[in-house]
């Protein structure tokens, strides 16, 4: 099997976000960049299938010279081989099409991506990627396995899950649940330093989407504790101030 993974670098949870150039642009001043979990859990499921199965995963990324730790990290968790667009993505239409133009000529059985990435929370790669590839796809998927050039899914939906069956090539999307993320050891970090990471350059400039401005959500409130033996005060509260009664 020959398995492509698509890769966000992406703020860790704990990263403080301010903006700069009058609330226009993200400040990475400080900021720790991580694998976005979903396209840690895709890394990690096509590398179980591979074990399985036999083949190799590729890693991809659009991004610059920065998120190179990040793709050593794919790489030291098992991936055999990367490779990394030199540029910013804009939109989810921006990165789609320079994964596209930068396997082109390749083939591959499976493209996984992450259901979304936590920072934009776009959840539009998959569903972009599939169509410019005249690929099949399946998102949000729990679990997968492969039987001989198809593979059955079991994937979210509104209310429950369903059971879906696709023919090779596809995307498929990672939700939680699809394993368990796999922590590199000793010996993959060494490996990764000596495993194959190409820059390839984007095949034309993407502009379809401009950001005009970002903002804070408002700061939180005040908490105001009330006695668990005064009951009429909190309603009083409620209906006066929060008009919830």
């Amino acid at each position: 099997m020959n398995i492509l993974v698509c890769l966000s670098a992406v703020p860790d949870t704990t990263t403080k976000i301010t903006f700069v150039d009058n609330n226009t642009k993200f400040n990475t001043d400080g900021v720790q960049f991580i694998i976005n979990p979903y396209d840690e859990l895709a890394l990690t499921k096509a590398l179980e299938l591979t074990e399985a199965n036999g083949g190799e995963v590729t890693v991809v990324t659009v991004g610059d010279a920065t998120v190179e730790p990040v793709i050593r990290k794919a790489l030291a968790i098992g991936a055999h081989k990367a490779i990394r667009v030199n540029t910013t993505a804009q939109d989810g239409m921006h990165a789609a099409q320079c994964i596209k133009d930068a396997v082109s000529g390749e083939s591959y059985d499976i493209i996984f991506t992450g259901r979304e990435s936590i920072d934009y929370n776009g959840g539009q790669v998959d569903g972009i990627l599939s169509e410019m590839m005249d690929m099949s796809l399946v998102n949000v998927v729990t679990s997968v396995t492969v039987d001989g050039s198809s593979i059955t899914a079991v994937r979210d939906i509104d209310g429950g899950r369903e059971t879906v069956t696709a023919s090779m090539p596809c995307v498929l999307s990672a939700q939680k649940e699809l394993c368990e993320p796999r922590i590199p050891n000793m010996r993959g970090i060494m490996q990764a330093r000596t495993k194959p990471l190409s820059v390839v350059e984007p095949s034309g400039s993407y502009d379809a989407t401009n950001y005009v401005g970002y903002e804070l959500p408002a700061p939180k409130q005040g908490v105001k504790l009330i006695d668990p033996a005064n009951a009429g005060e909190l309603i009083d509260l409620l209906r006066s101030e929060k008009k919830l009664l």
